[in-house]
């Protein structure tokens, strides 16, 4: 089966706005994700809610890629918006740009339709801060925006960000200290895929989440159920578009790196979830789960296939 790479517009913007840090000498935003390991999972957070991504995968995904691919960086977080604010202007001052992340999204008011807080995060690139006004570049269509200070700091607090360690999060300061070629980053990353598709050993849960191949199962009954109107709209709007991306770029490295099997079924699952595109959107309840049933196994045939080709390589 051919991985067809993917080439358009999607909600990267965790990798987008990592590439812009890094600049000139960054990877393209696929390998990026790639790298972050966020297609190799599945979990349904508190039980719930969807997404096509490892538990545990958002915050620490930024640094394993970073580190993947030669460079350090300086994470900070501060306690209050007096502190968030002199702390972002030094560093600008120092190097920009500055990823800023997580913001809450709905409360990002030059988008349209933001009017507050909808509990999705956001990732963007600042460029100048003073005290009345942030201008960054936001990877969801809007180079060079600007926001009020004070409507950037409450959007960038992050209250309503459930996995947010802390508030004000960024990163600055990027230096690459090793020469590391993309192929040699992704040949070191696969590791790690293995490990987030089977479940990582040293991240818990909390409470009503789970992840694999019971939580695409439990997704389909849902979904043959009937999803409520939020549930739907995240899948329709978010989750399958960046999941199937996801899945896109990473059978196309996996392809890259001469890993056809795995490869293989990357590009099964991401042919998968695209599909349920239409058939959500449309209300076609029982393709879509019987979609996702298809899909349960896959997670672990991939990271069986990846750990067979790991072995086949020593």
């Amino acid at each position: 089966m051919l991985a067809y790479p993917y080439i358009g517009s999607g909600p990267y913007c965790y990798a987008n706005s990592l590439a812009m840090a890094l600049g000139p000498a960054a990877p393209s935003p696929s390998t990026i994700e790639v790298l972050t390991g966020s297609p190799f999972g599945f979990h349904l957070y508190a039980g719930v809610l969807p997404l096509f991504d490892p538990y545990g995968w958002d915050d620490r995904g930024i640094d394993d890629a970073i580190a993947l691919l030669g460079w350090v960086c300086r994470r900070q977080s501060a306690d209050d918006d007096v502190q968030a604010l002199a702390m972002l202007r030094d560093a600008v001052k120092e190097a920009s740009p500055v990823l800023a992340g997580p913001l809450e999204m709905g409360l990002l008011r030059h988008l349209p339709g933001m009017t507050g807080p909808i509990e999705a995060d956001h990732f963007v690139a600042v460029l100048e801060v003073d005290d009345t006004r942030i201008r960054f570049h936001d990877p969801h269509g809007c180079p060079y925006a600007t926001l009020p200070t004070r409507e950037f700091l409450t959007a960038w607090r992050a209250d309503t960000i459930a996995y947010a360690a802390t508030r004000y999060t960024m990163r600055s300061d990027f230096r690459r200290v090793r020469d590391v070629t993309t192929e040699a980053a992704l040949h070191a990353a696969l590791p790690g895929a293995v490990a987030w598709l089977r479940g990582r050993d040293d991240l818990a849960m909390p409470p009503g989440t789970i992840g694999g191949a019971a939580a695409v199962d439990r997704l389909a009954g849902m979904v043959a159920g009937g999803l409520d109107s939020r549930t739907r709209d995240h899948l329709a709007h978010f989750a399958i578009r960046v999941g199937a991306r996801r899945l896109t770029d990473a059978a196309t490295a996996l392809a890259g790196l001469g890993h056809g099997r795995a490869a293989a079924v990357a590009t099964r699952q991401a042919r998968l979830v695209g599909s349920l595109q239409y058939d959500v959107v449309s209300g076609r309840t029982s393709a879509a789960a019987e979609t996702l049933r298809r899909l349960a196994p896959t997670y672990e045939e991939l990271a069986t296939a990846l750990s067979s080709q790991r072995r086949a390589s020593r």
